[in-house]
């Protein structure tokens, strides 16, 4: 296993993104950018980061977990010039990691998703290209793996992930159209989508990934849903690795890691 931590901004050296990658095949690998979620108030590194990228690295994936911008720093688009980095970092550097760059997926959880969805859907945008100095491209996702995420801005209900992402309480059009990755899609710029989520889950409204499944389905983008009945928010991998609690273990909604791994290999 290489495992190293990147520093990915020269003025930030909180930015980094650690390596979980598998001794090198003689083929390249698939590889995936993790980014643990944690409302851009902290970062739930260890349930939605190492866990999940060892439980895909097992699976031969070459895992990168990012850590980005929280608080006051998170007001976009400074996370989301984050992911690019991280994304075109991974790109520019697979030959050294046995990767094909071709198939570079990010994986997001909670307000990671929001931010891997964000990824996934603005990659192209001038507010991202203007602002950093990347190869065109070379930070588009392949597939997105979005779980129980932040994706649709609804003002009827609390959501301080947008909160931390606008910066004020009080945002413009502009900054929710943006900031929403469920609007304004192009499906020229959309990467293939698999979503995960529980029916019940108290912490983020079900209707994020429903609306974000039918904008998909609008502008013809492929994409896999999976809805479970019950289960907490945070769930992780659902089994006793990442459990801080029993009701966080649930076998049926562990078959998620297998689920999308089996739809990877399909894009």
């Amino acid at each position: 296993m290489r495992h190293e931590v990147i520093r990915l901004c020269e003025n930030d050296e909180s930015i980094t993104l650690t390596s979980y990658v598998p001794l090198t095949r003689a083929e390249k690998s698939d590889a995936m950018l993790v980014i643990p979620g944690g409302g851009y108030h902290h970062i739930c590194a260890d349930r939605e980061g190492e866990s999940v990228a060892m439980a895909f690295a097992a699976r031969g994936i070459h895992c990168f977990v990012l850590t980005y911008s929280l608080g006051e720093k998170a007001k976009f688009p400074r996370p989301l010039l984050e992911a690019s980095l991280a994304m075109a970092y991974i790109h520019g550097h697979a030959e050294e990691y046995g990767i094909d760059p071709a198939r570079i997926f990010v994986c997001g959880f909670s307000a990671g998703g929001h931010l891997a969805a964000s990824l996934g859907t603005r990659w192209h945008t001038d507010e991202v290209n203007g602002a950093i100095d990347i190869p065109f491209g070379s930070n588009r996702p392949c597939g997105m793996l979005l779980c129980y995420p932040v994706l649709s801005y609804m003002p009827d209900i609390k959501q301080g992930t947008f909160d931390k992402v606008f910066g004020t309480s009080e945002p413009t059009d502009e900054q929710i159209e943006f900031c929403s990755p469920d609007r304004n899609l192009s499906r020229e710029h959309l990467p293939p989508a698999f979503l995960w989520q529980t029916a019940n889950d108290p912490a983020v409204n079900i209707k994020n990934t429903l609306r974000m499944a039918t904008a998909l389905s609008e502008v013809g983008a492929p994409f896999e849903v999976h809805i479970f009945p019950n289960g907490p928010h945070g769930m992780a991998l659902a089994t006793d690795v990442t459990a801080p609690k029993p009701m966080y273990a649930n076998p049926r909604i562990a078959q998620w890691v297998d689920l999308a791994f089996s739809w990877m290999k399909t894009i």
